[in-house]
């Protein structure tokens, strides 16, 4: 079903999604399972968004894909030591194993010295979506992909701010200041690509 170009089944994605975090302490999720949880929280929101911007091409729906993806997965690296209060962990499993974390309890994990690198790997695979959604972006007017380009650089930034961070301090916050936000905001909305 169709309402003004958006799709019922995003809005109903986005319901499951918000189940999946009000129903279920989320702990090492495979990857598979992730990437469904994105898919719901993230990229469903996405497609909605492109097609508000004006965007119902082919081009723009791999921009809700890769950038849905890419800012959720920054969220997961961002907010850690929230989740972890609340008994949730979204860090997946297969990159849990591949650094020798087998226990799934969030605050153990936490604590884990190879807790970085699975970091890093994550961050990593936040990265290749965000090259993704560029390119897909560069496919489409740019009229129509300003917001999506300014949420990706800000949220890039971010992603590249926690990277040179690090996560041995959990527990120092980490933003993109006011000014590098406007920079970005009258770069990429208001400027050319």
């Amino acid at each position: 079903m169709h309402l003004c170009g958006l799709e019922c089944n995003d809005f109903l994605a986005i319901i499951d999604g918000m189940e999946t975090d009000v129903r279920t302490d989320l702990q090492a999720p495979s990857l598979t399972e992730l990437d469904l949880y994105c898919e719901r929280v993230a990229v469903a929101v996405g497609r909605l968004s492109v097609r508000i911007f004006g965007e119902e091409t082919a081009a723009g729906e791999r921009v809700a894909a890769a950038l849905g993806r890419a800012l959720q997965l920054t969220n997961i690296l961002r907010d850690l030591v929230e989740d972890a209060r609340r008994n949730r962990l979204y860090l997946p499993r297969e990159m849990l194993r591949a650094h020798g974390i087998y226990v799934t309890t969030p605050s153990w994990v936490l604590a884990q010295p190879t807790l970085p690198d699975v970091c890093r790997d994550l961050a990593m695979l936040a990265e290749q979506h965000y090259l993704a959604a560029v390119n897909a972006i560069a496919a489409c007017p740019h009229r129509t992909m300003r917001p999506a380009a300014v949420m990706l650089h800000i949220y890039r930034a971010l992603l590249h701010e926690l990277l040179a961070r690090g996560w041995w301090h959990l527990d120092e916050p980490v933003r993109v200041p006011a000014w590098r936000k406007l920079a970005l905001v009258l770069r990429h909305g208001l400027a050319g690509r």
